[in-house]
């Protein structure tokens, strides 16, 4: 027997994907939201939330939400939507550590007849083949006959405040055809977009990594183009911007590829892929090509300042922008980084200068204290990697006057106009 259409929902994780999930259920329908760090719970029940994808008013419309960190309040329910971080390791293999965790505090709450519902981004099987193990041992109940799953992926573009969740069309999936059906009725009551209801769990993980995967390649393609047509000084930019003319052609951009979906999910295809014995060759050239773009930038910046005859040992450069991606405080996973690790193993300081970053998330996650403010004058060089709103609206002079009278502009993102800035990716 399915849950009722009216039972407890529990939201297992509180961050970019799960908090706008839990809110838009908890518009129409009692939820628990959960999430093991207290201080985030904490700040939920204020009406905050640090990551800006709810604001205030949205927290409160959910009338139904509450939040908890104590595991035992989560046996209320009856479907659990789990929807924790899928990282990889520092050998770029899959971590399914806090997806395995979150399975086990979910199982320790299972009853018969209670559904598990995954978005977290993984190979394909690994909900039933990785997971469902872990549901059954802690709860001691058997899969599809006292407890059935199902996987719905997370499709969350932070920061995109044009395309949130029920603007996204859901693709659902559930292990019997029956639990399928249900799954998708869920989110269909939410989704205005619509739902996909995909013919099996394998499908609907394999679509999802597939998606991130294949922005991945086509970046790649782009970064490599850059990288060919600097050597013959030839503007990327302008190039891509005639190309675009055509009406099929695929408008991606150079750049840093970071962030918890692009720049991990392929390892999760590839680690699958390898483990059944097939060695991936042009997903893998793709992801060497995007991991070592951060190096490509610094070289070329120090190029540039040899050129000037600027002194490279010793210098100070100013990174603007630490985030991986614009207007948007998520820093997992930022490739913003491998610019400044660069640049310290040819003896540069570089000051990293971020509107939207938390000081205290910086330093904890990479050992970067960024500046509070922008001293004039006192650069180098200065490399414009992401393109914030309020950069764009600094404009090249004011940016430029954070330089030294000589100095090199590194205009990563193409935020100022062609001849405003020494070099662009």
């Amino acid at each position: 027997m399915l849950p009722k259409e009216n039972s407890i929902l529990a939201v297992i994780g509180l961050g970019y994907v799960g908090l706008p999930l839990a809110v838009e259920f908890g518009k129409s329908r009692r939820v628990i939201g959960f999430d093991m760090k207290r201080d985030r719970i904490e700040e939920l029940r204020s009406g905050r939330d640090h990551t800006l994808e709810v604001t205030p008013e949205e927290l409160a419309s959910a009338k139904y939400l509450s939040f908890t960190y104590d595991p035992t309040e989560l046996a209320e329910a009856s479907i659990y939507i789990v929807t924790v971080p899928t990282p990889v390791d520092s050998h770029k293999r899959p971590d399914l550590t806090p997806l395995l965790m979150a399975s086990e505090t979910v199982g320790r709450a299972l009853k018969a007849g209670d559904i598990v519902i995954y978005e977290s981004t993984v190979y394909p099987g690994a909900t039933e083949e990785d997971c469902v193990p872990v549901l059954e041992r802690a709860s001691g109940l058997k899969f599809n006959r006292d407890f059935f799953v199902g996987y719905s992926p997370e499709r969350v573009n932070p920061g995109d405040k044009a395309h949130r969740l029920t603007d996204i069309k859901k693709v659902t999936a559930g292990s019997t055809p029956e639990v399928a059906r249900f799954v998708d009725d869920l989110y269909a009551a939410i989704v205005t977009a619509g739902t996909h209801l995909a013919p099996s769990i394998k499908v609907a993980e394999a679509a999802k990594v597939i998606e991130n995967t294949q922005r991945d390649l086509n970046i790649a393609l782009v970064n490599e183009l850059a990288i060919i047509f600097n050597r013959m000084g030839i503007d990327t930019q302008a190039v891509l911007e005639a190309a675009g003319t055509k009406w099929n052609f695929l408008p991606f951009r150079p750049g840093l590829v970071g962030g918890h979906c692009i720049g991990v999910d392929p390892y999760y295809l590839t680690h699958k892929a390898e483990s059944l014995g097939y060695h991936p060759q042009v997903i893998l050239a793709g992801r060497r090509i995007n991991d070592g773009m951060g190096e490509y930038v610094a070289g070329q910046l120090v190029k540039a300042m040899l050129k000037k005859r600027i002194q490279v040992d010793g210098s100070r450069v100013l990174v603007m922008g630490f985030t991986f991606k614009e207007n948007c405080p998520d820093v997992r996973n930022t490739r913003v980084i491998d610019i400044v690790r660069e640049l310290s193993a040819y003896n540069v300081t570089a000051d990293v200068f971020d509107p939207w970053v938390s000081a205290n998330v910086a330093e904890a996650e990479y050992g970067i204290c960024p500046l509070a403010q922008l001293p004039k004058g006192a650069y180098d060089a200065i490399v414009l990697a992401v393109a914030h709103e309020e950069f764009r609206q600094m404009g090249a002079d004011a940016i430029r006057a954070l330089g030294k009278p000589l100095h090199v502009l590194y205009d990563l993102k193409c935020v100022l106009a062609a001849d405003e800035s020494d070099l662009r990716l």
